[in-house]
């Protein structure tokens, strides 16, 4: 059997997670201001509303990654904006239509998610990395 081939990609943050980031908080927003609830709390809910979703969009826009790999045997490589290469391992995938989020374990970050979408990557890469991601992982006892 043949080994699977590399998949690299450059990555930058998708500009459709602000979007959508942005439109749930609205409708959020809405059902805070149009619910039965008294002023002050309206408003304390509008107040926390406003810095969670702050909070999600400067942690997404903050992903030092630039680029990416996934060797045949199934080891990731992530490429930093200082140009440093760091191993990193497949935490977990989730395949929601055509998006493709990836959250990868770095020693040196953490947890790194990465959202790939039709804005910020092309279907073919997209393709590829749900065929493989499909099969099973080595080292899982899939």
């Amino acid at each position: 059997m043949t080994s699977a081939p590399a998949i690299g990609f450059e990555y930058r943050p998708s500009r459709l997670f602000v979007r959508v980031a942005l439109a749930v908080a609205a409708l959020a927003l809405l059902a805070v201001l149009l619910c039965g609830l008294a002023g002050w709390l309206k408003a304390a809910l509008a107040i926390l509303l406003a810095a969670a979703t702050w909070r999600a969009l400067r942690v997404a826009s903050r992903v030092p990654v630039t680029a990416a790999g996934w060797a045949g045997d199934g080891q990731w490589t992530l490429r930093l904006a200082s140009g440093a290469d760091v191993p990193a391992t497949l935490a977990s995938h989730r395949v929601i239509g055509s998006l493709v989020l990836l959250r990868l374990h770095a020693r040196e970050l953490g947890e790194v998610a990465l959202l790939l979408g039709g804005d910020n990557s092309d279907a073919d890469l997209r393709r590829r990395l749900r065929m493989r991601l499909a099969l099973p992982q080595p080292g899982t006892g899939d």
